[in-house]
């Protein structure tokens, strides 16, 4: 058995990871990897007591439990399953984007490891009836089942979703439940072994999930990727199948901002631009412009897509504010495209910036600004988060 002392002992063993950060000794940089640590410790309570057997869809990351670098124009659940069970999804497909659900033998939830991804189910998809849907997840489909039904691998242990929005608050939310069928619901309260063991995975949960974002950023600067991309793909490691993903690192020296600059593909479902800080938490996108997507973003006469990291408002559209960081991490995905075009990002002179944009980039006000922030901001409080 285990005791409190038992916890905070596991707990601390998070302080291993700070060797990972860029200056140690800094006390500013220690203090945030501490947050940090809190932070996840928070997000891993969602997942602590997820039973199979009482799948339910929460939401471990979101405005406030930013970490691993969340896309600020997702709203995401994650289940925990058994892949021997039956399961029932019912419910509204909403407004959304895009519904997608990727079945993984593993996840990121404090009683999971990682495990490769299984499929993606892709909501539109399904048989909509006036919106709504039913789908079976079995490793057999009955004979009785005559809705929608997907095999069910016997190792998979996770649903994870995934809805985005281009005009967040605008439209209606998806609407899921997700229910057991092939055993009986009875009471069960967990004893006292079994709680010591999920307290115990919680307490350790903030080295595993912080050190996969400390260990990103210290990856990033190891290949020395201040101001370019470098291109991955995520899909079986936490992103989508499907997926073009561009990051780096951005600095932003006095005097100096950063032009982000792509061509975009032809045809292309979604995309979005967004920054993280140095511990690989999203920017705070509610009070920040932090991000963009194909929604939000202005494209250029030329069909570019242009956008300037800055400090201060640039009076440009396409303002990436990084939130008071000099440094951090910038993310591009191209999702379901007919191609993948490699973004630039380069610094030029602060007092130069227009000489770098086409000719008919509009000058943003700061009475504009502040609208469009107050419009965001109450965008983004009107979307479900929790």
């Amino acid at each position: 058995m285990s005791d409190w002392q038992d916890y905070l002992a596991t707990l601390g063993e998070a302080a291993k990871l700070l060797p990972l950060l860029a200056d140690p000794a800094d006390p500013a940089q220690v203090a945030e990897a501490e947050r940090l640590f809190f932070l996840t410790l928070a997000s891993g309570w969602f997942t602590a007591f997820a039973d199979p057997d009482r799948p339910d869809f929460v939401p471990a990351v979101n405005t406030h439990l930013n970490c691993v670098g969340t896309n600020p124009d997702f709203i995401y659940g994650t289940a925990s399953i058994d892949g021997a069970g039956h399961y029932l999804l019912t419910g509204e497909r909403g407004d959304a984007l895009f519904l997608l659900m990727d079945i993984a033998a593993g996840g990121l939830g404090v009683m999971d490891r990682p495990g490769p991804s299984l499929g993606t189910i892709d909501f539109d998809r399904l048989t909509l009836k006036a919106g709504r849907f039913a789908l079976l997840l079995s490793a057999e489909r009955p004979p009785d089942w005559t809705g929608d039904w997907h095999r069910l691998d016997p190792s998979a242990r996770s649903l994870s979703l995934r809805q985005a929005s281009y005009e967040w608050g605008a439209g209606r939310e998806a609407r899921i439940a997700i229910e057991r069928t092939d055993a009986p619901l009875r009471a069960r309260k967990p004893d006292a072994a079994e709680i010591v063991a999920r307290l115990s995975a919680l307490a350790g949960y903030p080295e595993r999930l912080a050190g996969m974002a400390l260990g990103f950023i210290a990856a990033q600067r190891k290949k020395d990727l201040w101001n370019r991309f470098e291109h991955d793909d995520w899909a079986g490691r936490g992103g989508l199948q499907g997926q073009h993903y561009y990051q780096g690192l951005f600095r932003l020296e006095p005097g100096m901002v950063l032009l982000v600059e792509t061509a975009l593909p032809d045809t292309v479902r979604y995309w979005n631009v967004q920054l993280s800080d140095m511990l690989w938490n999203s920017v705070d996108w509610m009070n920040h412009q932090s991000s963009l997507n194909g929604g939000q973003a202005r494209l250029d006469g030329d069909g570019k897509f242009r956008a300037v990291i800055a400090l201060d408002d640039p009076g440009v559209p396409n303002w990436l504010d990084p939130g008071g960081n000099r440094e951090g991490a910038i993310m591009l995905r191209w999702t379901e495209a007919s191609s993948g075009p490699a973004p630039t990002l380069r610094a030029v002179r602060q007092d130069e910036l227009r000489v770098h944009l086409p000719a008919d980039t509009p000058m943003v006000t700061p009475d504009a600004r502040r609208e469009a922030l107050t419009h965001r901001r109450r965008a983004v409080q009107m979307r479900r988060r929790w």
